[in-house]
């Protein structure tokens, strides 16, 4: 389980532009973790109404990030596709 501003190292990566594909909004972070893995960073900001987490994977320079508020995924962003 990770906790906040946790690093690890990805092991047979599934950092790439067809997983990222298949993720989509209101997914939930255990269907993202399901497809991505775990996260190399989480970070938790817990806002009056809501709580905002980011899980952010790296691999050497391909990035991507998942923003959740409460459990559902509300965007994403990464340069995978300037990896291809």
């Amino acid at each position: 389980m990770a906790s906040a501003g946790c690093k690890r190292t990805l092991t047979g990566s599934k950092l790439t532009i067809g997983n990222y594909d298949q993720i989509t909004t209101a997914m939930t972070k255990a269907q993202v973790e399901r497809i991505m893995g775990p996260p190399t960073r989480i970070d938790n900001k817990d806002m009056i109404i809501f709580k905002r987490t980011t899980y952010r994977y790296e691999e050497g320079a391909k990035f991507a990030l998942f923003t959740f508020k409460n459990d559902e995924l509300e965007g994403k962003q990464g340069n995978l596709a300037a990896q291809r």
